[in-house]
């Protein structure tokens, strides 16, 4: 492929874009400009070789686009389709100047500078003049610079005069504003110590390309100038010239020129100087260390093109298909910086042309190989008949005819490929389906999807082609609960705040319904539309707690509810997240709860002691009846008495105990009555 180049072309002159293939025939060259085929008309042809001929080529005019833009070639034969780079189409154009030389006062022996610059397309060709005569070039006390620039050193008397440049390139011949050279002398003695008067400018070239570093400085005595490299590495000799008194040309820069370099300005015989800094960046556009290359695969197999290119800047690589941008998808990866392209369970769709294109600002490359695939007689047809039909709203029902028993005897099984519309490839789900079955049912989906569906039959020898390309989708169901919370607003309003749903089956309204604790109808439902995430209930009783609920609901139903409890303070406003909680506040003299919890177990641990007093007094007294002999019983006085009592007699002290246990309970009573009744006095 002999591929397009960049051109200037110059207005109302014809034009010819070279774009030479060779391959089998028959092969069909077609061109694009700025992306879009190039229509037919009697102005622009193809010819027969595949160059693209203009005769006239146009600047924009009213009714008609300018031929300026980018233009590339694409061949293609019955093996794929092949693009060349794209080919940077100019107009030659010479606009007006845009810097202007200056005129200037300087002491004979000195140093004058003038430049002028002009964005002309191509770059144009500037040479100068005085008092509108040509200015000899033999005289090597003149320097003319590419840029623009003219330097005089060692000016005389007769160097004084009117200067201006004169532009010129295919398009045009412009002439600068005039400058006025004016020459003073009797200060030719006078010590001045060296300055430059104008470094080094930062400057970006292509390799092979040549780079001028301007440093001019004066003085006197005049100073010397000499080159440096601030990374302290030697300039070299090879393609270096020194241009006038100090300007630094590199011939045929490569990319060990890029660094900053350093123009010093020296005073004879003394270590004083001046210096200015310049960068050279050079570029190189991309070159291929490895290529892809031509294969031919198996359907069902796999392929892997390599394609390393190096450039400065960093070359970006992209891959095209038959001239189409290649993405990732179901079976297409790239790696490395999309310097590998992995095709996985191959087929005949992926038979095509496969390009690497390197691209960086030094310019493009691109390399290009044939992907076969070869397909056997043996592999199954497509399955026929398929299609997708809708059981809920979480499943789909696939079908396909049963393909003849001969050729059902090769399958080994099937493989569902289905996505969500609109989803990259890389997302595709697999399934995969027994050899006997032609129905199946694909459960687990989300409820109101499209998804896209094709189906595969398989043999030991590889994959068939896919079945056409269905399209389903599920029902919608009933919305998922809203979450909410509640804010308390005043002392009778409270503000509802709730999530709008996201994912499918959304909601079509919110229904909001709310009850005083412990009343068990709710008031409501208030109807919400569905964009709404925000009421406020008013009209509340001060101080209740209510119960509030809130559902969302679609042409399917309604959600499950979702419950919160809110206490409303009688007296202040507090903001609260709800989840059956609540905030209570009290005035002065009201018994606060930690008082009330207390008090309860105070009373609690008074009981308990009581009652386990009467248990101990009541086991006593059964001791005594049974004429058990106690520690604090009083004997008889029959002082004849000298052993236990007989059965059947009598314990006086036993007798008391009851007394005793009763006083206790009821002072204890009373103790807790005392403690209660102080608690809660104002």
């Amino acid at each position: 492929l002999l591929e397009p180049s960049d051109v200037i072309a110059v207005r109302d002159q014809p034009l010819m874009l070279d774009c030479w293939v060779q391959g089998e025939e028959p092969i069909m060259v077609t061109w694009r400009k700025n992306g879009v085929p190039l229509p037919p008309s009697p102005r622009v042809q193809v010819l027969a070789n595949g160059t693209l001929f203009l005769q006239s080529f146009q600047k924009r005019r009213e009714g008609s686009e300018a031929d300026m833009g980018e233009y590339d070639c694409a061949a293609q034969n019955r093996y794929g389709m092949l693009v060349s780079r794209k080919a940077r189409v100019l107009l030659a154009s010479l606009p007006k100047f845009h810097t202007h030389p200056l005129s200037m006062s300087v002491d004979e022996g000195g140093v004058a500078r003038f430049q002028c610059q002009i964005n002309g397309v191509p770059e144009a060709n500037i040479t100068w003049e005085r008092d509108r005569v040509p200015l000899s070039t033999t005289d090597n006390r003149y320097t003319l610079l590419p840029m623009g620039i003219l330097q005089v050193t060692g000016v005389r008397q007769a160097d004084a005069g009117v200067f201006r440049c004169v532009a010129t390139n295919p398009a045009n011949t412009r002439s600068s504003h005039e400058a006025v050279l004016n020459i003073t002398d009797g200060a030719s003695r006078i010590y001045k110590e060296p300055a430059i008067l104008s470094g080094p400018q930062n400057l970006t070239i292509t390799v092979h390309q040549t780079a001028i570093l301007e440093c001019i400085a004066t003085g006197n005595p005049r100073p010397i100038v000499s080159w440096s490299r601030l990374d302290g590495r030697s300039i070299g000799v090879e393609g270096i010239q020194v241009l006038g008194t100090g300007n630094l040309m590199i011939s045929d820069v490569s990319l060990q020129h890029s660094g900053v370099y350093v123009c010093a300005a020296n005073r004879p015989g003394t270590r004083m100087r001046r210096t200015a800094l310049g960068r050279l960046v050079v570029q190189a556009p991309p070159e291929f260390l490895q290529w892809p290359q031509s294969v031919s695969k198996p359907a069902g197999g796999s392929a892997v093109f390599s394609c390393v290119a190096q450039g400065v800047p960093e070359p970006h690589l992209i891959w095209l298909k038959n001239g189409k941008v290649l993405m990732p998808g179901h079976n297409v990866k790239l790696t490395n910086n999309n310097s590998t392209l992995a095709l996985t369970r191959i087929s005949s769709e992926d038979e095509a042309i496969y390009q690497c294109i390197a691209e960086n600002s030094a310019g493009t490359n691109q390399a290009s190989a044939r992907l076969a695939v070869a397909l056997s007689k043996d592999l199954p047809a497509a399955p026929q008949g398929f299609t997708a039909s809708v059981l809920s709203p979480n499943a789909l029902q696939i079908t396909w005819s049963q393909p003849p028993a001969d050729v059902t005897d090769s399958i080994i099984g099937y493989v569902l490929h289905i996505r969500k519309t609109g989803e990259v490839d890389s997302l595709e789900l697999q399934e995969a389906i027994s050899k006997g079955s032609f129905q199946h049912d694909i459960t687990n989906l989300e409820v109101a999807t499209t998804y896209s569906l094709y189906l595969k039959a398989y043999s030991p020898l590889g994959a068939s082609q896919q079945s056409h390309t269905v399209v389903a989708t599920t029902l919608g169901g009933v919305p998922t609960p809203p979450t909410f919370f509640t804010k308390v607003v005043n002392s009778s309003a409270v503000q509802v705040l709730w999530e709008l749903p996201s994912k499918a089956g959304k909601a079509e309204g919110f229904r909001l319904s709310y009850r005083k604790v412990p009343h068990a109808d709710f008031q409501g439902p208030i109807q919400l539309p569905c964009h709404i995430n925000a009421h406020t209930i008013s009209n509340m009783e001060s101080g209740a707690v209510y119960e509030v609920k809130l559902v969302a609901y679609n042409g399917n139903g309604e959600s499950d509810c979702s419950k919160r409890l809110v206490s409303l303070a009688e007296e202040g406003v507090s903001d609260q997240s709800t989840g059956g909680d609540s905030l209570c506040q009290c005035r002065d003299g009201e018994a606060s709860l930690g008082g009330i919890v207390i008090g309860i177990h105070i009373g609690t641990a008074c009981i308990i002691f009581c009652v386990l007093f009467l248990m101990f007094g009541y086991r006593r007294s059964l001791f005594c009846s049974k004429g058990t002999q106690d520690s604090w019983s009083v004997p008889r006085d029959d002082a004849r008495h000298t052993g236990n009592p007989k059965d059947g007699a009598n314990c006086p002290r036993g007798k008391a105990v009851p007394q005793v246990v009763t006083l206790s309970f009821y002072s204890t009573i009373s103790f807790i009555t005392v403690l209660l009744h102080l608690h809660y006095l104002p």
